[in-house]
This record gives structure tokens, sequence and C-alpha cells, in this order.
């Protein structure tokens, strides 16, 4: 099987640059609020407002809103491509429900760990990373190998 890489798509330079805005992101988050910067745990914190300190919150809701309005100022500079999904609704709410059980019961998101946690130095989030990669690498395999 080949596999036809899309170079007109290939973007160094905005992953470069995003690579480090998060990094600007992850070290201000823990420089001024002594927290690490991991998404789920944010959003999770969110979701039990009431037993989030009350300055948490705030703060919470503020970095969510920057995710989504940053989305929407960029598609505006750079439009993005119309995205069709394929899958049902209900295999979406499906999918989503899963990364949400993984990302509880792996302490964290993907990113979380890779970004943050390596960056720390923690055995958990080097361990957690390893088996994300190692899974996606035989996911990916196996579905490109037909076997």
């Amino acid at each position: 099987m080949i596999i036809d890489i899309a170079w007109h798509q290939f973007t160094p330079v905005a992953s470069l640059i995003g690579g480090i805005l998060i990094a600007i992101s992850a070290i201000s988050l823990l420089f001024f609020q002594g927290r690490i910067l991991g998404i789920s745990g944010i959003l999770g914190s969110m979701m039990q407002w009431q037993s989030t300190p009350k300055g948490h919150l705030r703060w919470r809701i503020f970095f969510i809103a920057g995710i989504l309005l940053s989305s929407w100022v960029y598609n505006v500079v750079f439009p993005m491509p119309i995205l069709q999904i394929e899958s049902s609704y209900i295999t979406l709410i499906f999918a989503g429900l899963l990364v949400g059980f993984g990302t509880r019961m792996g302490s964290g998101c993907t990113s979380g760990h890779a970004v943050c946690g390596i960056s720390r130095l923690s055995i958990r989030s080097l361990i957690a990373t390893f088996s994300f990669m190692l899974s996606g690498f035989l996911c990916a395999y196996l579905f490109f190998h037909g076997i």
C-alpha cells in the first residue's frame, strides 16, 4: 500500500507557532496560577463548578472561551476547509463518551500528558504517552495493512 502525502497541507511554520503558543500558555498558567495545563482537567473542574474554588472557576471559563474564540478568529483570518463528517450522531456521541472515560481513567488527555507531563519529567505521563503512542502505531499499522 502506498500512502500519498499531501505536501500542500504541510505547515511547519504554523505548527511551530502553534507549539510555541501552547508552551507559553502552559508556562503562564503554571507561573501565574500554579496549575498544570490540562484541558480535560480544566473542563472537568468546570463541570463540577460547585466544588471548584470561586477564583478558579473564572480563569477556567476565560481559558476555555479563549480556546473557542481563538479558533473562530483564526478561521476569519485563514479560512479553514469545510469539514464533512460521515459518522452518525450516535457514533460521535459514543466516541466522545469513550474519550471522556479515557481521560478520566488515564488522569488526563494525551496532549496534557505529552506536553505538560513529560516536560515535568512525570513518570506517569511518560508511561501514559508511551502507551498512547504505541496504541496509535499498532492501530494505524493494523488499519493500513488490513490485518
